[in-house]
């Protein structure tokens, strides 16, 4: 039986992943911990766990518990993800795995060193209609692929405009700003799909003024196979302009979909226009987590680990460079 902790029970595990560590065979939620022990306890309440914390040594020392959730910030993904691998304990880090590469290296030393593994939650990997997708082009309904192209357009929410800004755009907690939440989703997602980014070209920009943090993002980058990408992403647009777009394309054909809309899945090539439904499951994690589950109990592999993430932390810092000057 995998007995799970979780560090940092905020949004994110309240549909998303937490509910689905009871329903996986061979899984159970055992403990949580929150800063704020009325917040713990009271999560524990709602979704029947037996314990609560609000020090993450606690949890980490609990003899019940033989895997850790870090689902807190990314600022503090290194910390609590080091101590867990070094008291034997596997870990589930929320995404980005940590604040930049360097820092995804350290947890991926550890984890050699103590031969414990990590995994992270990028959970496209393993979602059916992203599955979809990949399965598409393996039987070459586009043909050989030429270019894909991301465009994430989104407007400030009322509380950046009116100067409260959340820990997302904070470059010390969360690593950059929402290119680094939701960007980070699609990068690793196409590293999943074509395989390692070769080489980066970009241009990050603070255009509003609202936040340290970059708003804008203009990348290119080169796949195995030459195959090219082209991303475009802004979080100081008008609300008119709100796009969640994801199109590949190939020598006979192309796809459109979404990232995070789950819209439909749309396939035009020589044989027409196909549409194909991309449903959205009730807790979005469950089918990486049924593989980490898996995974952990000498069953299988997992899609996104520790090496896998750590890419997709690397491309990020290589795309944000000029602004931060991260190397």
């Amino acid at each position: 039986m995998i007995n799970w902790g979780i560090i940092g029970c905020g949004n994110v595990t309240e549909v998303k992943s937490g509910p689905a560590f009871n329903k996986i065979g061979g899984s159970r939620l055992v403990a949580v911990m929150r800063r704020d022990k009325a917040l713990a306890e009271d999560y524990a309440r709602r979704h029947g766990v037996p314990k609560f914390y609000n020090d993450a040594a606690d949890l980490i020392n609990d003899p019940d518990i033989n895997a850790i959730y870090v689902a807190t910030p990314p600022g503090n993904h290194a910390e609590y993800a080091i101590k867990s691998i070094t008291a034997g304990k596997p870990v589930y880090i929320e995404k980005p795995m940590g604040l930049n590469h360097a820092e995804c290296m350290k947890i991926n030393e550890a984890s050699e060193k103590h031969k414990v593994p990590v995994f992270v939650a990028y959970y496209r990997r393993a979602l059916p209609g992203f599955l979809m997708v990949k399965d598409l082009i393996s039987k070459g309904s586009l043909g050989t692929i030429r270019h894909v192209f991301i465009k994430c357009f989104k407007s400030p929410s009322p509380d950046e405009l009116s100067g409260k800004t959340s820990w997302r755009v904070q470059p010390e907690i969360s690593g950059g700003g929402h290119f680094f939440d939701l960007a980070s989703h699609q990068l690793d997602y196409l590293d999943f799909l074509l395989g390692p980014v070769q080489r980066v070209s970009s241009l990050a920009l603070n255009q509003a003024g609202l936040y340290k943090a970059e708003d804008f993002i203009s990348a290119s980058f080169l796949f195995p196979q030459d195959i090219a990408g082209t991303g475009i992403w802004c979080f100081s647009a008008a609300p008119e302009s709100n796009c969640d777009l994801f199109e590949i394309t190939g020598d006979k054909g192309k796809l459109i979909f979404s990232t995070f809309s789950f819209e439909p899945i749309i396939l035009e090539n020589g044989e027409g226009r196909k549409e194909f439904i991309n449903e959205r499951p009730e807790h979005v994690q469950y089918y990486l987590i049924k593989q980490v589950v898996k995974a952990l109990s000498g069953e299988g592999t997992a899609v996104s680990t520790g090496i896998t993430a750590a890419r997709t932390s690397k491309v990020m810092d290589e795309v944000v460079e000029g602004y931060y000057g991260r190397e």
